[in-house]
Parts: structure tokens; sequence; C-alpha cells
């Protein structure tokens, strides 16, 4: 089993910037791809950004230019630097790993970017 536990949501105004930060315990030798997803109000959960063992990444068209994904494999984070958010970046971001056999989720973390 893998535990992931998220950080660095908050209330920022838009055109600002934040930092998430996740960090992966337990089973993690077997953790290939981390990433980033959202789900705002009444809409299905959605694709933001995803990075690899070896650094590479993928990014939704939304955030692309504005949102960079990085991970640390000696430590097991994955960190999400959002800048020139935009109301619509408004949701709770979870964290994600991913291994040949499973997909874990973390608990969330809400940003919210006022207008």
């Amino acid at each position: 089993q893998v535990q992931l536990v998220e950080s660095g949501g908050g209330l920022v105004q838009a055109g600002g910037s934040l930092r998430l930060s996740c960090t992966a315990s337990g089973s993690t030798f077997g953790i290939d791809v981390l990433g980033w997803y959202r789900q705002a109000p009444g809409k299905p959960r959605e694709f933001v950004a995803i990075v690899g063992r070896g650094g590479n990444t993928n990014y939704a068209d939304s955030v692309k230019g504005r949102f960079t994904i990085s991970r640390d494999n000696n430590k097991y984070t994955v960190d999400l630097q959002m800048s020139s958010l935009k109301p619509e970046d408004t949701a709770v971001y979870y964290c994600n790993a991913a291994s040949e056999y499973a997909v874990y989720w973390g608990h969330g973390t809400q940003v919210t970017v006022s207008s």
C-alpha cells in the first residue's frame, strides 16, 4: 500500500502562485508515475499533470505554460508549482501515484483562486 499526503493549498488572488507538495510513503518502490488531478464543484475529476520516473512530463492544455510538475525520487515527493492562477483553477487537487499494479490517491487539498 502507498499513502499520499498533499499540502500547500489555500486561497490566492488571480494571477498569483501556489506550490502544492505530495509525499508518498509505504510501498513506494514500485511507483512509476506521479501526478496531479483536480475536481471542481459539480465537475468530474480531471487530469492536470504527470511526471514519470525519468522526469518526462505531460500537462493538460489548460495548464501548459503556467504549471510545472517535478518529483524527487529519493524523497518520493511530487510538487506542482502553479503560476498565473485563474479563478477556473479553483478545485480540490489530488495527488496520484501509479505502479504497474495499482493506482493510489491522496485525500486532496483545496485551491481557491479569487477574481
